[in-house]
């Protein structure tokens, strides 16, 4: 989750969220080179009491300013292919999960385990235990199991929603009559919080999403446990 006075992006826990970090430092560096240069050409123009004429139509000048941008293009767009092919790849999943946005909870179902669906709402602030977070805590949370690809499939029952983990590098609309997927695979333990990134209505800031990733052995205890209790 966030910390408070945060300016980064929160810590990756996907090999996925992994590849955006990098691509978004990338992208940031050449946007610095180039405010750099922008800023150095604005100010030598202003300060220079002479401008060459040669300068203000320069066959050599027309060539370089064309090819420097289309260089730069290219520098930024195989990665970012690259990225958006791999944000589509979903090869053999371990575990599929169908994520239901609903005013205003989420509805989960394994659709590997019949009879394994619940209900995710928001814990109230007056019930919170000690330690937990308000407005991101869940009374059920989607449990996965670690270093294992999941597939997310996304729907909504009745207005827009959009499933978001930051942490996880995750966002996906939630629309009414379509399934939307995604992969996501946790690379270490933990608890990951998100909220519905789409206006859906009054309470639409009142709808948490958690993920807790846990070793293959526990998620199977919880699955088993949770199919007795159905």
């Amino acid at each position: 989750m966030a910390n408070p006075s945060q300016l980064g992006f929160q810590d990756s826990a996907s090999p996925l969220m992994e590849e955006l970090l990098h691509f978004h430092d990338h992208a940031l560096m050449i946007v610095f080179l180039i405010s750099t240069l922008v800023l150095y050409v604005i100010t030598a123009m202003v300060t220079a009491k002479v401008t060459n004429m040669f300068i203000l139509d320069s066959q050599e000048i027309e060539i370089v300013w064309t090819i420097l941008p289309a260089a730069i293009l290219v520098l930024i767009a195989l990665p970012s292919l690259r990225l958006l092919y791999l944000m589509d790849e979903i090869n053999n999943p371990h575990l599929t999960i169908k994520a239901i946005g609903h005013q205003w909870y989420w509805s989960y179902e394994y659709t590997d385990y019949e009879g394994l669906e619940f209900d995710s709402y928001m814990i109230p602030s007056q019930d919170l235990a000690p330690g937990q977070f308000r407005l991101l805590e869940a009374d059920h949370r989607m449990v996965i199991p670690l270093d294992s690809p999941v597939r997310m499939l996304i729907t909504a029952e009745d207005v827009l929603h959009s499933w978001a983990v930051p942490a996880l590098g995750l966002k996906m609309d939630a629309v009414p009559g379509r399934l939307n997927q995604m992969t996501l695979t946790a690379a270490r333990p933990g608890v990951y919080y998100g909220q519905c990134s789409e206006i859906c209505g009054a309470n639409h800031s009142f709808m948490p999403i958690v993920v807790e990733a846990v070793p293959l052995e526990q998620f199977q205890n919880w699955s088993s446990t949770m199919l007795e209790n159905a």
